[in-house]
């Protein structure tokens, strides 16, 4: 049965930044789909209500608080996953993001940030997630969660986006580096309704703006990601590796724009 290949049943999974909105809705999703998982993010109590959604399913779930900017957590977190599970098989790369900022007042240290937040932290869990995968189950699948501002102009978005852009180019050639035994692939995801665009859906003027500029008329939910990705860590997708899957709505151009005061000439002192 075709339906059989989208099964992850009895592999261990991690899902960073699973305590809230796209993390959490592929979190419970694989889970739905037979897997263990084990949660990561910073704040416990968020952790502690994905896994009682997991274990609600049936399958077992594991929190274990991580700030992914912390490279000695990253370990922890692969640690505690194979000494608890004693394999990995699935990674999905989710913690990210950077607010809005125009470029004019975007300093060293907030692009420095971004571009750790975003690329630098993906790259190390997945280098250890990869190596325990091999060790332990043979092989396994990195689904690292990018954004279509990696690949489409958007004002004030100058670091999230040159981030999410690295992290495009790190999938595509860590996939090559890492198969045949290790599959990387990534979403480049567009608007989706979780709390940091909030502030967008519940403005009315601001939410048909978005819908008007989505060829589907929609915001997206966690579950169109977590479907995307349950396809990316299944056998499903056994022949694909190294590319980044859109899931977007349809979008051509940016569903929203975040006005920024043009440069003009320093006044003259």
């Amino acid at each position: 049965m075709i339906l059989d290949s989208f099964a992850v049943t009895d592999k261990v999974a991690i899902v960073t930044g699973a305590g809230q909105g796209i993390g959490r809705g592929i979190a419970v999703g694989l889970a739905e789909a037979g897997a263990d998982v084990v949660v990561a993010a910073r704040t416990a109590s968020d952790l502690d209500e994905v896994v009682a959604e997991i274990e609600a399913t049936g399958r077992r779930g594991l929190a274990v608080p991580t700030d992914v900017m912390e490279s000695d957590q990253l370990e922890h977190l692969v640690a505690e996953t194979l000494r608890v599970f004693g394999r990995l098989d699935i990674l999905v790369n989710n913690a990210g993001g950077t607010p809005p900022r125009p470029a004019a007042v975007t300093s060293e240290r907030f692009f420095e940030v971004a571009m750790h937040f975003n690329v630098i932290a993906p790259f190390l869990l997945t280098r250890l997630a990869a190596q325990a995968m091999v060790d332990t189950a043979g092989s396994g699948s990195v689904v690292n969660i990018s954004s279509r501002s990696a690949d489409m102009g958007l004002t004030s978005f100058v670091a999230y986006g040159a981030g999410k852009a690295a992290l495009n180019r790190m999938t595509e050639n860590l996939a090559l580096e890492l198969a045949p035994r290790v599959r990387v692939n990534a979403i480049g995801t567009g608007g989706v309704d979780t709390q940091a665009l909030a502030s967008v859906l519940q403005d009315d003027a601001l939410r048909h703006e978005f819908v008007s500029r989505t060829p589907m008329a929609r915001p997206g939910t966690p579950a169109d990601i977590a479907c995307a990705a349950l396809y990316l860590a299944s056998p499903a997708s056994s022949w694909v590796t190294g590319s980044v899957l859109r899931v977007d709505g349809g979008a051509v151009v940016p569903a929203i724009e975040v006005p920024v005061a043009p440069l003009e000439p320093r006044a003259e002192t």
